[in-house]
């Protein structure tokens, strides 16, 4: 059980008691500043009765106990312990008596003040001796110092055992509480972007018929503002951090990913991301330049791994040109546009004399995906440069008709079930067509004016097979799309791309296949996610493993994923949006509505979302009609 507001986070087990083992404790900013949190009440453990995640960032524990004044079998103490991912836990004592209880408390305290990296790997210390401090303890070392302090201050503190004591008076059938701080010594209370008034998201609500939906949005909602962080030397720029436990630092592709989800929850999330990878532009001549950063991450057995730096730079722009349309103010995409300039001068570099983009390693493998981030990329980053007044975009959209016709003969694969798109092509032109969830990104195509998508890498009939390939027994698991076909070699269900369930292509196909008039397979994809969802408490991770659904059956979790994680949150919203298809065009002061008209869920209104800068309301009925409920002045309803 994990609760995040970044840098804050605290892992638990159910059982409630923090004791040090695995990843327990309390973390700030990637180190453990608590590892062990143990509590003792007349000389018992409390018997854990229940667990949950309250909020984003709060857990509930809930134990009971018999004390010796109790002759029945009924317990006759309740222990609720509420903890914070700022450091923070409350104890609470609730009595059930007819008499009034004094009780002896303890809670036994310890940490390693080690680094993530060092538990996550098993190359932690033991814990550190302790000093008493102030009105608790504390605890040093070469890599810092933490600090606990409790209110009221207890009545005895020992360091040799790092326990602190109580002893409270319970009315009859009263409570009292103690509160613990954890932190590091100098460290004020955190202070979370996802907390502060001007949170970049807006509070959006869904309702209808299928409560899920309901749910899914709170939860995508809350697990998104505890994700956010804010740039150190820009703290007014906000920006995601991929994933908890594993990834709370930058991921730029990730992060971009995201906020182009989110975006009718605000554009400002999409401007703060924008404006922090702004500044980690690479400069100078060379092949680099305009480039945003990234790693290298694995893509599957068939393929080497993929420069996530590429697939950024391809989507800044992207996310760029489409926050425009959703209501980004004028002067904030002029200061960001000289940014995505540059990130087009990169793809126009890149690509040369040539039509595809390749990989930059040696091999010079050019992948499908890469193929649709760049088309993608020059279709909307023209529109962008002409809405600037600057040069460029025609030159971009004569590179992507060249590139889309080549594509469809060089990138599609026959065969006696109709053809398939190769996953890549070798140097020498040889296909790499294992089946495999990377071909979803040829059905996300983004918008450009009055709200049309632009046109896609495959031509209609190719786009057919594809969908039919989707939504087939091989790719759906009946929780998502795989990552690779159940029957392509190499195939494992647990595999990160391989085989396992990964929200973002599964979002991505939902919204590509509703976009392109697919709904049978986008409607099957939405409830199997949705049907997962439910298993994961509406905290979906960023994968899970694609075994085939069956009667009874539940989503197997991946042990690495991280969860909560920012795309497969993000990817809530979007898949909830898609069903309402809201295709804005603020600076034409329009906005169109293309909802799926099987109306899968029911009914379903969407309150609080944002387009052209004001509260947007819309309101699906079960027909599949949409109807506007609130929207800004002057924005017109398009057709």
């Amino acid at each position: 059980m994990i609760c995040v507001a970044l840098p804050g986070l605290a892992i638990s087990t159910e059982a409630g008691q923090l004791t040090g083992r695995g990843l327990e404790g309390f973390y700030r900013a990637g180190r453990r500043v608590l590892s062990r949190c143990e509590v003792r009440v007349a000389g018992q453990e409390p018997l854990p009765v229940q667990a949950l995640l309250a909020t984003a960032d709060r857990a509930r524990f809930v134990g009971t106990l018999r004390t010796p004044a109790q002759t029945g079998p009924d317990p006759d103490v309740c222990v609720e312990r509420n903890r914070f991912a700022d450091g923070t836990e409350r104890i609470t004592l609730h009595s059930s008596a007819p008499r009034p209880l004094r009780v002896p408390v303890e809670v036994a305290l310890g940490t390693d003040l080690a680094d993530l990296r060092a538990i996550a790997s098993g190359e932690t210390g033991p814990e550190l001796p302790a000093g008493v401090h102030g009105s608790g303890l504390r605890w040093s070392c070469a890599a810092g110092t933490a600090t606990v302090t409790a209110e009221p201050p207890p009545a005895d503190a020992l360091a040799s055992t790092g326990l602190l004591r109580w002893e409270l008076l319970l009315p009859p059938g009263g409570s009292t509480s103690l509160e613990l701080r954890v932190r590091p010594d100098g460290a004020g209370p955190l202070r979370t972007a996802g907390r502060a008034a001007t949170s970049p998201l807006a509070p959006a609500r869904a309702e209808g018929d299928d409560p899920r939906a309901a749910t899914l949005l709170r939860t995508s909602i809350e697990d998104l503002q505890a994700l956010l962080l804010r740039d150190a030397a820009h703290p007014g720029d906000v920006h995601l951090a991929a994933g908890v436990p594993w990834r709370c630092g930058p991921a730029p592709a990730d992060a971009l990913v995201a906020a182009r989800m989110v975006l009718p929850l605000g554009t400002g999330l999409a401007g703060g991301t924008l404006r922090a990878l702004a500044r980690t532009q690479l400069a100078g001549p060379g092949p680099t330049a305009g480039m945003i950063p990234g790693q290298r991450r694995d893509a599957g057995p068939h393929l080497p791994p993929q420069c996530t730096g590429t697939e950024a730079t391809l989507l800044f722009p992207v996310l760029l040109a489409e926050a425009r349309r959703w209501g980004l103010p004028e002067q904030e995409a002029e200061e960001l546009l000289p940014a995505a300039e540059r990130c087009l001068n990169w793809l126009r570099r890149s690509v040369g004399d040539g039509l595809y983009l390749r990989d930059a390693h040696p091999g010079g493998l050019v992948r499908c995906e890469t193929q649709a981030h760049a088309h993608r990329a020059a279709l909307l980053g023209a529109d962008l440069l002409d809405a600037g007044g600057r040069p460029g975009g025609e030159g971009l959209r004569q590179w992507a008709q060249s590139l889309r016709q080549a594509f469809r003969a060089d990138f599609w694969v026959d065969d006696r079930g109709g053809g398939r798109p190769a996953a890549a092509r070798t140097q020498d032109g040889r296909p790499v067509s294992p089946l495999g969830a990377c071909a979803v990104h040829l059905l996300d195509t983004g918008l450009l004016g009055r709200g049309e998508p632009a046109p896609g890498l495959l031509d209609k009939v190719q786009t057919e097979h594809l969908a039919r390939l989707l939504g087939g027994p091989l790719m759906d698991s009946g929780w998502g799309l795989r990552g690779l076909g159940a029957k392509e070699p190499g195939h494992n269900p647990f595999g990160h791309r391989a085989g396992a369930v990964r929200i973002q292509e599964t979002a991505l196909a939902v919204a590509g296949l509703a976009a392109a008039n697919y709904e049978k397979e986008a409607v099957a994809l939405l409830r199997g996610v949705l049907a997962a969802a439910e298993t994961f408490a509406y905290r979906l991770p960023e994968m899970y493993a694609g075994e085939q659904r069956t009667q009874g059956s539940a989503p197997l979790p991946h042990p690495a994923a991280c969860r909560p994680a920012a795309i497969p949150a993000a990817a809530g919203v979007l898949l909830l949006t898609t069903l309402a298809g809201i295709r804005p065009d603020a600076p034409a002061g329009t906005v169109t509505l293309r909802p799926m008209r099987s109306a899968p869920l029911g009914e379903i209104g969407f309150t609080g979302l944002r387009v052209a800068g004001a509260p947007f309301s819309v309101r699906v009925s079960r027909l599949g009609l949409a109807m506007v409920e609130e929207a800004a002045d002057g924005l017109q309803l398009g057709v």
